[in-house]
């Protein structure tokens, strides 16, 4: 099943099923994360059982989607080698060993998930790149879970579009922390969520045999497999958890698949080739058979000095 949340004719926060060309409401539940929190099969059981209704249907056409969920937590990962790779070959560097032993992660901002529509620019951004990825919902609370349970707790997976102030990344990063502000801004989920069981016929490797791609005002940018990822879902669940718990509604990154971002094509290929991010620019990123979360860069706020000059 695809669920989603959306706002309906009177701005109102829907959550429904999706089908071909209409969405079907569940009445009385803004918050997804409710219909699984204590039992995964209550998220099917209200999927169903709206299907069944022939009341509360919507045509998708037009309406405002949201992100499918407002996440408890969000861990991003960097489990894709081809990007990894990319990357520090640019800098010089060989590929770290110590990344094939632990999926490395960051906490990025709860508040900053957002679905389709516009995305603004982050405050004293001037290279603003987009990136890439899947982003798996934990179902089923669990701790100090073995990567086998750790597949088990994943409920669904959507799009994600982890958006990066590259400038501002790149100066905090000095101070040996983050990335903070550098991702800060919006993290692009949805435009639906769909449940793992969709796409147990394409399971290849530690992924799926799914495309994924992304266009830069209709124009091809990144192009990649899921099952291209280094680190299953399962394993990045099991490190997450490890020493402590993940709780229904956190929302697991991949990290960026191979070619999936800005600053990985112009290192490879040019600037000139591949520029960084303007208002007005269309992003449109696609998982086959997840969606394509659709996002335009508009103008952000001010930026607002934290001391005066003297």
């Amino acid at each position: 099943m695809r669920f989603a949340r959306y706002l309906d004719e009177s701005a109102t926060v829907r959550v429904g099923v999706v089908g071909d060309d209409v969405v079907h409401v569940i009445d009385g539940v803004s918050d997804i994360v409710a219909l699984f929190d204590a039992n995964a099969e209550t998220l099917r059981q209200a999927g169903a059982a709206a299907l069944k209704r022939a009341t509360g249907v919507t045509p998708l056409e037009g309406l405002d989607f949201l992100a499918p969920l407002e996440p408890r937590t969000v861990r991003d990962f960097y489990a894709f080698e081809a990007h990894v790779r990319a990357g520090r070959t640019w800098r010089g560097l060989e590929m770290d060993p110590l990344w094939y032993e632990q999926p490395a992660f960051y906490f990025s901002n709860p508040y900053a998930a957002t679905g389709e529509g516009d995305v603004p620019m982050p405050p004293g951004c001037s290279q603003f790149d987009f990136e890439l990825e899947v982003a798996a919902i934990v179902g089923v609370g669990g701790a100090n879970v073995s990567p086998r349970e750790g597949e088990e707790l994943v409920i669904a997976y959507c799009v994600m579009n982890d958006w990066s102030a590259r400038d501002v990344q790149q100066h905090e990063m000095k101070l040996s922390m983050g990335p903070v502000k550098g991702k800060d801004t919006a993290t692009g989920l949805g435009p639906w969520l769909v449940t793992k069981d969709e796409l147990d016929d394409v399971r290849e490797g530690n992924g799926f045999h799914l495309e994924m791609s992304c266009r830069v005002n209709g124009r091809p940018y990144s192009r990649a497999l899921w099952s291209d990822v280094y680190w299953s879902f399962g394993e990045m669940v099991s490190y997450a958890a490890r020493g402590t718990e993940v709780r229904p509604g956190d929302v697991l990154g991949s990290g960026t698949c191979g070619t999936g971002c800005i600053l990985e094509l112009c290192q490879t290929h040019s600037p000139e080739q591949y520029p960084w991010l303007v208002c007005g620019d269309e992003v449109v990123a696609t998982v086959e058979r997840l969606g394509s979360l659709r996002n335009r860069v508009v103008p952000g706020r001010e930026l607002v000095n934290l001391r005066t000059s003297s």
